[in-house]
């Protein structure tokens, strides 16, 4: 992938400012599944992802297991090895391929969790990013597996601001978590099902502004263009939940949920899901994830390996914090063309090299060192020194950051950093146990504040400190991978006679290292999401408020009149029927009405309480048995339910897949919307997108006709007119009350 420039109009002038378009992996690797990033003590960037074919295009049979990228710019990338080879893959994997890597940095290391596709979850260490890969074993033994009714892979570790590790997995249908050993080795703690819905898996957890947020995701993740993936979240107050919606709907309730973070928007991306986090350099956060290209979505036959495999490439995109909720790009979802591109620069500072001072200005015990793993670094003993950047930043507003280790004594991040008698500073005390910041003026100290560091923390080890100053608030956090899981944080309001450039660098007194020491512009955050489309005027001649005794004669059945569908009380009365609309069964009826011209939105007020398994009512845009777009309350079983069932927003396409082998000529893929209720307000938008010859479809469902949860996009190739409809089936016994058919312009 090729850096591209995009340029940005400033009141200095045209700057060009460094961008990238999505997928960041093209013409390196053909897929990079489930993926996870982290910020190697090298500088660079490493991501992971599942076992795939990704040579495939290039000629290479067969696939790699856990394939790692490398980047300095996390739009660049190149082929950096694999975790395990076919000589390097532990017996006790018994063959299984390797799924979901979760990467992270604890004591001293890198851990990646990884997933076995017989239902299991393993560790490799390495010392440095790419490996050697040290096998430390099966995580989760067989009894927290038993206390959680899911699929055991889709592993995420987490490290609480007490040190206390957890580990998080779960797919199909249940998320669970369970605190691990004091090595993050091993699974030992009570299990706690934190989640749980149709095909949720994918689950991490990210902490911030007090609150735990769990990314998963839920429906299809691997059926080409039919892949009905999303990013959800749900926030708690304690890493063992419980989690909730931005509508405060508990993600154990037995109903879709709502929170979208990332969904299909009708450009070339389906099925963005199974994200990972990172926190670019200016502080603004990422979503790394997979998608499908509609254009080229799935893989030929793979010699020596599985069938029917989709291409899933790495994706990046901005993640925002909106009013306590992440979205990605303000509910844009997924981009394509060209986006600036993450900060991945220091605008003062660096990494030393591979062993230099050249742009520092280092005091007395300082020296330059290198080794495996941080390459150049910074090394100190003796009293009281600075190191400090040669160049100043240019604004205040600025985040930077310090990798530290501590032997003796204490350590820290110098930041708006003039001279030894005016500075901020953020200390790692070795003998307080605590992170330190001082504010000094004129030599004099202006408050000193202290925030603990979990009992046992290991300060032998590498940890990094970061700290936003915007304005005259500053933020420290401190974190061994970056990954949104800090175990201290502080916030303070500097006087402003301290908010100001200067330089940035490290401090220590005693024996200690630094490296990756630098400041960049702290990153301006996206405070508004992007507007909810408006509806146009009603268009009557399409709508019906059902005030009749009978079905209105614009309305025409497909197989029908349905047994027992009524008008009365100014609303349409149809029980389930025992019938089918799905591939090549196609047995229930359907009551459809000639759709407007042009871009246009269908409502429906749905009452419905369905208690049976697919019991399932709703909105249709149809254009024949084998190629519509359906919106419906349907009722569905969890995989590992014990005979429990789901109420599901459903949003689902049926159409033809020429593009998987052998080609299928009728395929359906859900997608699955906010929070389901007896009463719903259900919508489905349409537009012909002229340039690709291509239907869009969006989906909303609300639960009180005001607050609406906007759900993807489907596509499909235009080949005939679609029409308006209705329908009740997959089984009987339950009743669907439609109080109307709304049709707007827009």
């Amino acid at each position: 992938m090729k850096i591209v420039l995009a340029v940005t109009a400033l009141l200095s002038g045209l700057v060009a400012v460094p961008a990238y378009e999505n997928p960041v992996s093209a013409g390196v690797v053909d897929s990079l599944p489930d993926p996870t990033v982290i910020h190697g003590r090298d500088g660079l960037w490493y991501a992971y992802g599942t076992q795939n074919p990704v040579f495939n295009s290039k000629g290479e049979t067969g696939e790699r297991m856990l394939p790692i990228l490398r980047s300095s710019d996390l739009v660049t990338w190149e082929h950096a090895g694999d975790v395990f080879t076919v000589q390097t893959k532990p017996a006790w994997h018994n063959g299984a391929r390797l799924w979901a890597p979760d990467i992270r940095y604890i004591g001293g290391k890198y851990y990646l969790y990884y997933s076995l596709a017989s239902g299991d979850i393993g560790l490799a260490t390495a010392p440095t990013p790419v490996g050697p890969w040290t096998d430390a074993g099966d995580v989760v033994p067989p009894e927290p597996q038993g206390a959680c009714p899911t699929f055991t892979i889709d592993q995420a570790q987490f490290t609480d601001v007490d040190g206390t590790h957890y580990l998080y997995w779960g797919s199909y249908d249940t998320l669970c978590v369970a605190k691990m050993n004091a090595d993050a080795t091993r699974v030992e703690g009570p299990v706690t099902q934190v989640a749980r819905g149709r095909r949720m898996e994918g689950g991490y957890v990210v902490r911030r502004g007090g609150f735990y947020y769990l990314f998963y995701s839920d429906a299809g993740c691997c059926d080409g263009a039919y892949s009905g993936y999303q990013v959800k979240v749900g926030r708690a107050t304690s890493p063992l939940g419980p989690f909730t919606d931005d509508e405060g709907v508990d993600l154990m309730a037995l109903t879709t949920k709502g929170a979208i973070v990332a969904g299909a928007n009708g450009n070339r991306w389906a099925g963005p899901g199974h994200s990972g986090f990172l926190t670019d350099l200016s502080g603004q956060d990422w979503l790394v994830y997979h998608a499908i290209s509609t254009a080229d979505p799935d893989f030929p036959p793979i010699v020596n390996g599985p069938s029917g495999l989709t291409k899933r490439p790495l994706l990046i995109d901005r993640l925002d914090w909106i009013d306590g909720w992440p979205v990605v790009r303000a509910g844009d979802g997924p981009s394509e063309g060209p986006q600036p591109a993450p900060v991945t620069s220091y605008d003062a500072g660096g990494t030393f090299g591979e062993g230099s001072f050249a742009g520092w200005q280092p005091g007395p015990g300082w020296s330059a060192k290198t080794d495996q793993d941080a390459h150049g670094y910074a090394s100190h003993t003796g009293g009281l020194s600075y190191v400090t950047s040669g160049k100043k930043t240019p604004t205040a507003n600025v985040r930077a950051q310090a990798d530290l280790r501590i032997a003796s004594g204490a350590a820290g991040l110098t930041l708006a950093h003039v001279n030894r008698l005016n500075h901020v500073t953020a200390w790692l005390d070795r003998d307080r146990g605590a992170m330190v910041t001082d504010v000094v003026i004129g030599g004099i100290s202006r408050g000193r504040q202290e925030t603990p560091l979990p009992a046992g923390f290991d300060l032998g080890a590498w940890h990094t400190v970061m700290a936003e100053l915007r304005g005259r608030d500053l933020t420290v956090q401190v974190s061994g991978d970056k990954l949104g899981d800090p175990v201290a944080v502080q916030t303070r309001r500097l006087p402003q006679a301290a908010a100001r450039p200067g330089s940035v660098g490290a401090v220590a007194r005693g024996a200690a290292d630094a490296d990756n020491v630098g400041a960049a512009k702290l990153y301006t955050p996206v405070t508004s999401r992007v507007p909810e489309p408006a509806l146009g005027a009603l268009l009557s001649e399409y709508s019906d408020e059902f005030d009749g005794t009978t079905i209105d004669t614009k309305w025409q059945w497909v197989r029908g009149p349905a047994a027992g569908a009524t008008v009365a009380g100014g609303a349409l009365s149809w029980p389930t029927q025992d019938a089918e609309l799905h591939r090549t069964t196609n047995t229930a009826s359907v009551l459809l009405r000639d759709a407007p011209e042009g871009d246009y939105t269908v409502e429906t007020k749905l009452d419905f309480a369905p208690t049976r398994g697919n019991q399932q009512a709703g909105l249709v845009l149809y254009e024949n048995d084998d190629r519509y777009f359906k919106m419906a309350h349907s009722v569905l079983p969890l995989a590992r339910g014990n005979g429990a069932v789901l109420q599901v927003s459903e949003f689902l396409k049926e159409g033809e897949r020429p593009t998987s082998t052998p080609p299928q000529a009728v395929f359906n893929g859900p997608m699955f919307g906010g929070p389901a209720a007896e009463t719903m307000w259900l919508r489905m938008s349409y537009h012909y997108d002229a340039a690709n010859a291509e239907v869009e479809v969006r989906a909303a469902t609300s639960r009180d006709g005001s607050r609406w949860v906007r759900n993807g996009v489907w596509t499909l190739p235009f080949k005939g007119k679609l029409k308006i409809g209705l329908i009740s089936m997959n089984r009987a016994g339950a009743v669907a009350t439609f109080d109307y058919v709304r049709t707007y312009r827009g």
